[in-house]
């Protein structure tokens, strides 16, 4: 057991560079605005510019994954992971920048498919549900160390427009302290073994015999590798032509679970809080400082949240859980795009009255640890696991390419959103995709909790 959780936990270092990665941009969009003489839909485009390579990565990911193997996917990501983050720092035109960004969304788009389906080949049915949660714990914190770094760097510097280390911005320093993690998840990746399932569809059936031992014993190791042999095709290795059932000759059902399980995480807008914290926050007329702050307690919330989600989700299962995230996000939403429909427009910013401030402020915080409860884990859990192995790593590129593809949308969608229908419609329409979520778990999703991967058909 010992051994099983030290390897997880250094895939999850993946989890945490997505987290980081995807959540400093958070504090650097003054900065970009200034920098790039960028508008509204420039800025946009510089923040969203990483989820199009994210898109790419994990459609590309799951077949290359088939083809070389999950660990040498990782360590791609790890190196693409430092490359991105000394690049964004030193960038200095939009082009650039939307360049470096690029390959660190080909970095976590990646590590978002790869990771759990890595942790889920290698754990027991059992605590398979727990282990990969642990994924999206270090999601979150990535999530919440870039909102303290950048917290911490502001204040320090005055601003994160303001200069700071050797004549540098501080908002360039927030993507270099990227390049701690980054290095350290790179040599961390040689330690660990590559997944057994992927050695037996490659007919490396004794080094996976000699890994799953390594992880269990030798009785199960020898009867693990005749399962994963048994559950595959004979006739071909994992292909995307597989996603195809050969009888009816349509796209599988569960293909169709997985893009939508995908597609909802990002329509109910959780990107939104996310990558524009701050300038959410700022509008809603907070300051710069206290918007940090607020993004700092928004992800202390969340890591909370996911670790009760980590104790429960193998006892009461994966469905329940999405239905409980989905009505409890759905009533959050509402409530803060109500507060938000109060509010009045004074030099273009919008004032809340104290009363309302506070019903926004608790009510979005509340619906970030619904969120992060339900399907901030349960969806990249379902994603590793509920695939049988033909098609898990085809699969999972076709979910994380919707999943980013909506995750784009979403992101790219906020500002003009918000330049032309406000806080309280662009939260009014995530409302509504929170409630057609409910509507989706209970007639297509069906409940994973305790199978073995080689049971997952249909």
């Amino acid at each position: 057991m010992g051994y099983i959780l030290s390897i997880a936990l250094v895939a999850t270092i993946g989890g945490f560079l997505f987290g980081y990665d995807s959540g400093v941009i958070n504090g650097t969009v003054d900065g970009l605005r200034a920098a790039f003489n960028s508008q509204e839909v420039g800025t946009g485009f510089n923040v969203a510019s990483m989820l199009l390579g994210c898109a790419v990565g994990a459609l590309l990911a799951g077949r290359m994954a088939d083809m070389f193997g999950r660990r040498t996917l990782l360590v791609v990501a790890a190196v693409f992971f430092i490359i991105s983050a000394w690049g964004s720092g030193v960038a200095n035109g939009s082009f650039e920048f939307v360049i470096y960004r690029l390959l660190g969304g080909l970095a976590v788009g990646a590590a978002s498919v790869m990771a759990p389906a890595y942790i889920s080949e290698i754990a027991p049915a059992r605590l398979r549900g727990r282990l990969a949660t642990i994924q999206q714990i270090a999601i979150i914190a990535g999530l919440f160390c870039s909102f303290l770094s950048n917290y911490f760097l502001a204040n320090a510097a005055g601003g994160s427009t303001s200069e700071f280390w050797f004549g540098f911005p501080a908002w360039r320093w927030m993507f270099w302290m990227e390049l701690i993690p980054a290095a350290i998840f790179l040599v961390a990746l040689f330690r660990i073994p590559e997944s057994p399932r992927y050695l037996v569809f490659k007919q490396k059936n004794e080094q996976a015999r000699t890994v799953l031992t390594s992880l269990f014993n030798a009785g199960a190791a020898d009867r693990k590798v005749s399962e994963i042999r048994d559950s595959l095709a004979k006739d071909h290795q994992p292909r995307l032509r597989d996603l195809i059932d050969p009888v009816s000759k349509r796209i599988r059902p569960i293909v169709w679970v997985g893009i939508g399980l995908a597609t909802f995480q990002q329509l109910v807008g959780i990107n939104v809080i996310f990558y524009y914290g701050a300038v959410l926050w700022q509008a809603a007329g907070f300051t710069e400082n206290d918007a940090l702050l607020t993004n700092v307690l928004s992800g202390a919330l969340s890591i909370g949240s996911v670790i009760i989600a980590l104790l429960v989700i193998d006892r009461i299962g994966r469905k329940p859980m999405l239905i409980i995230g989905s009505v409890g996000m759905a009533i959050t939403l509402g409530l803060c795009a109500y507060a938000f429909s109060t509010g009045q427009l004074v030099d273009g910013r919008l004032n809340l009255s104290d009363d309302m401030g506070l019903l926004a402020l608790v009510a979005a915080n509340v619906y970030v640890m619904f969120f992060n409860f339900s399907w901030g884990p349960v969806m990249w859990v379902m994603l590793g696991e509920m695939f049988p192995n033909q098609i898990r790593g085809s699969g999972l590129a076709v979910s994380g390419l919707f999943q980013w593809g909506s995750n784009f949308g979403i992101t790219m969608t906020f500002p003009l959103l918000l330049g032309s229908i406000g806080l309280a419609g662009a939260y009014g329409i995530y409302t509504v995709f929170a409630f057609i979520s409910v509507l989706f778990v209970v007639k297509m999703v069906r409940e994973t909790l305790g199978k073995e991967l080689e049971d997952m058909e249909g």
